[in-house]
């Protein structure tokens, strides 16, 4: 549980830390003198890097979460398997004990 916590905490370090360079290299390019041209080339160019970027970041979210859900879905299948495996082995304790104490001695 802690482990989902400190990823996702560091996702957000990460997702922040991505987001504040794209924004510091976006006004970069707005306030760095050149043509309307040029800039408008630098800003598409930019914007085709960021998608690029960001789609590449959320492949790897993507997997890094479904790869989470799978460890935890491992998890509760063997903790339901030990608990059932308990809840057996109680009920036949209780027949068992059940069963010497109704017999005559």
């Amino acid at each position: 549980m802690n482990e989902e916590r400190g990823c996702a905490a560091g996702s957000h370090v990460i997702l922040a830390f991505v987001l504040g360079g794209l924004v510091g290299a976006g006004l970069a390019l707005l306030t760095a003198p050149r043509s309307g041209r040029e800039t408008r080339e630098k800003i598409r160019e930019f914007a085709d890097e960021t998608k690029k970027k960001a789609s590449e970041y959320a492949d790897q979210t993507k997997d890094k979460l479904s790869s989470v859900v799978e460890h935890g879905k491992e998890f509760v299948s063997e903790k339901k398997s030990l608990i059932s495996s308990a809840i057996e082995a109680g009920k036949d304790a209780y027949g068992k004990e059940k069963e010497k104490h109704s017999k005559p001695s």
